[in-house]
């Protein structure tokens, strides 16, 4: 008889905001809590809300130094912005983190931030970054995901010639701890960013929304990866749900839709500042979840 495996339950701490810290003892709580098996950043370089002039860490150098002090959690950014680093500089950055974390990493990537959203808009121009259109975007995702497995995989140089980037003697050294290659997760809900999951994703993340236009994405996502030749069921499917302090109930129906709709990996989005005794009180809130 065939098992359908229980959610997966795991935290979003956005590093803008809130105090190293704050963020690591959030982690490091998480980390000896059972019930919360990932935890994730985002990639901003400027607050996407509140205050424009508060603080916002880079987040895989964060990630790199709570990978550091923890022991057990997955973790990863959700989601990297494709538009902020060259993919083989990305590739050498996620291969350090994961080998730091002893092989803990989920590689969370996607096209970047939306162009209707101008408070992340702006922190293109304000870093010196090229911001292009949609199509522009997810093209150069589609290439990073092919040159990043390929840095991670291959055991010879290769050049690569493509519409978006082009490398020449291109080798990654070390490998990652994980093989063939660290979980990707490709994080989006445009029809175009679908097809790329359905090419290089192990996991797919929704972030956040309805959960009807979840499940409507989902089974877009279905589609494409049936014509590409690949099993739908291959890829987790995962979604955003942001957690309220006052309001318990609505998280909890949130997370209880979700994991009807099938969605098995399950982020929670902590809101900033953080109760002391949040990770405790999070976990009794999962307490009897299940498929």
């Amino acid at each position: 008889m065939s098992h359908t495996p229980g959610p997966r339950f795991g935290i979003m701490t956005a590093p803008s905001h809130v105090d190293y810290q704050d963020i690591l003892r959030i982690w490091r709580a998480a980390d000896e809590t059972p019930q919360i098996e990932h935890a994730w950043l985002y990639d901003h370089l400027m607050p996407i809300w509140g205050d424009q002039k508060g603080p916002t860490f880079e987040g895989w150098t964060l990630l790199a130094a709570l990978a550091a002090q923890t022991r057990r959690l997955r973790l990863g950014v959700m989601v990297t912005s494709n538009r902020f680093r060259p993919p083989a500089m990305l590739a050498k950055i996620a291969t350090t983190v994961d080998i730091v974390s002893g092989g803990r990493l989920d590689f969370g990537i996607g096209a970047g931030s939306r162009p209707d959203l101008p408070m992340a808009r702006r922190e293109y121009e304000a870093h010196g970054l090229p911001y292009h259109d949609a199509a522009h975007a997810v093209q150069s995702l589609a290439e990073a995901c092919t040159l990043i497995r390929r840095l991670w995989t291959e055991e010879e140089p290769f050049d690569f010639e493509g519409a978006h980037h082009r490398l020449t003697g291109a080798f990654g050294s070390p490998k990652p701890v994980q093989r063939p290659h660290p979980p990707i997760l490709v994080g989006g809900r445009s029809a175009a960013t679908l097809r790329v999951a359905a090419d290089h994703a192990d996991v797919w993340n929704m972030p956040g929304g309805e959960i009807d236009d979840a499940v409507r994405r989902s089974a877009l996502l279905d589609r494409y990866c049936s014509e590409a030749g690949r099993d739908p069921a291959s890829v987790t499917r995962s979604l955003f749900v942001p957690v309220s302090y006052d309001r318990p109930g609505v998280t909890r129906d949130a997370i209880d839709a979700a994991v009807e709709a099938g969605f098995r990996h399950l982020v929670l989005g902590l809101p900033a500042p953080y109760p002391t005794d949040v990770v405790p009180w999070l976990a009794d809130q999962l307490t009897g979840v299940s498929a």
